[in-house]
């Protein structure tokens, strides 16, 4: 599960019930002391890589490299690089035409002599940057296929003077209106075939996939195995069947090429837990088999100690609309001492928070295990964590395996620490509703979005237990699956972060105020700010999108009797004013209540009823004025990175007596050097 920053600056929490992805918020620029001193000590380093149409380009440090041993830092060179060699195939997940489509177009790129000084040039530079940073022709939040500013013509142009040839299909869907949504979730047009993700075959229905998983069965049905997670569905001859992605299968060449670079971080691993985990995971990718899979998880989740961790394989399900198959990612990390010691407060009292969560009795667990909560320093990000990156990670995915060894939750403080030092616009004085409500979030804002990200993440997600004979939520609760624990997750860090127990834990001076910034900044965002992410007249789709939005409205409309939040006009300007926090809070509850019910019974008509009815329509109104308030500050919605470069250094027989870290000169020219040296899959079929 991972967590994906809700606004650039100050973040927050979301969940699918196998993968969690908190993401950063839209950006509000209210910084703290606190952050202004980071900055001012931090002024030598640029953090801004680049921009371009809605995207803002970010670099990340690597703070402590010097501090690791030369084995561990081998050890991080190892497995970055086993990351970006897999990064193909996360292009080819992406969309059919992907790799086709980009090497032609960075040919072009690399080849044209023509004028650059044109329109239609620069709105191709500007097309090519935003395909690269989508890993397709996708747009990588809303899924809408990215159209460019330029014309067919142009293209032939560009494509006959550098020699360069794209044809058929792949050509013309650039500019059609084939193939518009990478992942359709309106049922209506068909939830694969209104979805241009290359998971399925062209004719694969979701009528299918159900009938094809509902003959599967688990060997031990406790333990039930992640059917589809590692494969291509596609029809021959009339029969399905599944196209494995292992050594030898599909997506093999990129796939020996991970193992090649696992194997070598094997050899210098920190412990024999560590180097048998990287053991089971090599296996697997050589074999493809499902059970491995959950045995290297159980291995993984159990290797705790040591300072360097990794999260490598198909893992996250959001890109699929019926919730099996798995995006390829890849993210390092090296531990930060300091913060995970902090955030371990949290962890060691996560039973104190499930007994006493305002759910039913019968959805609790009596015996919350192995939760383990670091912050951590990333060294490296491929495939689906990059360049659009999460802040936060909660795995691993299976249920069973979380309730029976535990779980690793992340945060990753490096990438939280780039974007509040890149900087952000005044958008919370345009949208707060007065003073204090600046003040709170000024003052404990941030601390807020820490605090709700562990709480989402440690506690969240560790919460709440299935009834006996209910299936796994991608099952019961299907294309709902995603937004409904990501804001139950959301629900259980509301819930709290207006506790005494957070202050007598010493996480803060105030847990009143905490609780107010925090419900400020959560109902603000999902009432209004985050509208800008999407275009005037559409619904939203996206799952943490969603699961704000409902969560918020439903809120809003429960307490409108009691006023418990006002929208309030104010110089024709719209604002949600919170008038009582501790009844908000109670509604808080009452949500999570029956979202945890709703899942634990895998009742699918209430997801359904909660996520439409609130969720994915949007008040037109607002949406116009959110988009015209925002249109007056400088920033992109949408914030990405480009990774640090490690240089290995090596001596006259070969081996490594060093590793430098260095930044990379631009965007474009860590895509042209990860093209050049990391492409594995052939584009001819």
């Amino acid at each position: 599960m991972k967590i994906k920053p809700i606004f650039p600056v100050l973040l927050s929490a979301s969940l699918l019930t196998f993968s969690c992805k908190e993401e950063p918020k839209t950006t509000e620029g209210n910084k703290t002391e606190i952050q202004k001193t980071q900055a001012s000590t931090q002024k030598a380093f640029d953090y801004t890589a680049g921009e371009f149409a809605d995207i803002k380009v970010l670099r990340y440090q690597i703070p402590g490299w010097e501090n690791l041993s030369l084995k561990e830092q081998k050890l991080v060179y190892y497995l970055t690089q086993a990351g970006l060699a897999g990064r193909d195939i996360m292009w080819d997940q992406n969309y059919r035409h992907n790799l086709k489509i980009r090497k032609a177009l960075e040919n072009v790129y690399t080849h044209y002599q023509g004028d650059k000084t044109t329109d239609s040039w620069k709105n191709f530079e500007t097309y090519l940057k935003r395909i690269w940073f989508s890993n397709g022709i996708h747009h990588h939040y809303s899924t809408d296929k990215i159209m460019p500013e330029f014309d067919k013509a142009y293209l032939n142009e560009l494509l006959t003077a550098t020699n360069t040839t794209l044809k058929g299909e792949a050509f013309e869907v650039i500019f059609n209106q084939k193939d518009a949504k990478k992942v359709n979730l309106d049922k209506s047009k068909g939830l694969l075939l209104g979805s241009a993700i290359n998971f399925y075959g062209t004719d694969v229905t979701a009528e299918d996939v159900d009938k094809f998983y509902a003959e599967k069965k688990s060997p031990n049905p406790k333990k039930p195995l992640s059917f589809g997670l590692n494969s291509t569905l596609v029809k021959e001859n009339g029969k399905l069947v599944e196209k494995v992605w292992k050594s030898g299968g599909l997506y093999g060449e990129a796939i020996d090429e991970i193992i090649k670079w696992l194997e070598k971080a094997q050899t210098v691993a920190e412990n024999k837990k560590q180097a048998d985990a990287l053991g089971l995971l090599i296996n697997y990718y050589q074999t493809g088999d499902l059970q491995t899979w959950d045995d290297y998880n159980v291995a993984w989740v159990e290797a705790t100690e040591g300072n360097i961790d990794y999260i490598n394989g198909f893992v996250e399900v959001y890109n699929d609309p019926k919730g099996y198959r798995g995006s390829y990612e890849n993210i390092v990390q090296i531990k930060d001492f300091d913060m995970s010691k902090k955030m371990q407060v949290v962890e060691k009292e996560v039973q104190w928070f499930e007994d006493n969560a305002p759910i039913m009795d019968a959805h609790k667990k009596k015996n919350v295990v192995g939760v383990t909560y670091k912050t951590v320093i990333v060294a490296g990000e491929a495939g689906d964590a990059s360049p659009s990156t999460p802040i936060g990670v909660n795995l691993p995915n299976a249920n069973w395996i979380r309730q029976s060894h535990g779980s690793k939750s992340v945060s990753l403080g490096n990438i939280i620490n780039a974007y509040n030092n890149a900087g952000g616009g005044e958008k919370l004085h345009e949208f707060a509703h007065d003073k204090e409500e600046v003040t709170l979030s000024e003052n404990y804002g941030q601390l807020a979005d820490k605090l709700h990200t562990t709480l989402h993440e440690v506690v969240g997600h560790a919460s709440g237990q299935i009834n006996p004979g209910v299936g796994e939520t991608k099952e019961t609760l299907k294309s709902y699956a995603s937004t409904l624990e990501e804001g139950r997750a959301d629900l259980v860090g509301l819930y709290y972060l207006m506790d005494p127990k957070l202050q007598e834990l010493g996480l803060t001076d105030d847990y009143v105020k905490l609780g107010k910034a925090a419900y400020n900044d959560y109902i603000r965002n999902g009432m209004m700010t985050q509208l800008t992410r999407i275009e005037l007249g559409k619904d939203i789709e996206e799952a943490h999108m969603r699961n704000r939005q409902w969560v918020s409205a439903w809120v809003f409309e429960k307490g409108k009797d009691a006023k418990v939040i006002e929208k309030i006009t104010k110089d024709g300007k719209t604002y949600f004013d919170i008038k009582d926090y501790d009844k908000l809070r109670e509604l808080f509850g009452e949500l999570l209540k029956e979202t945890q019910r709703i899942k634990s019974e895998g009742d699918y008509d209430a997801a359904k009823n909660l996520v439409e009815n609130y969720g994915v329509k949007v008040d037109q109104a607002i949406h116009k004025e959110v988009l015209e308030r925002s249109s007056k500050f400088e920033g992109k919605p949408y914030s990405g990175f480009v990774n640090p470069v490690l240089v290995p250094e090596t001596n006259k027989a070969g081996e490594i007596t060093a590793i430098k870290v260095t930044q990379p000169e631009s965007f474009e020219a860590q895509m042209l050097e990860y093209a050049k040296k990391y492409s594995f899959l052939s584009v001819n079929k």
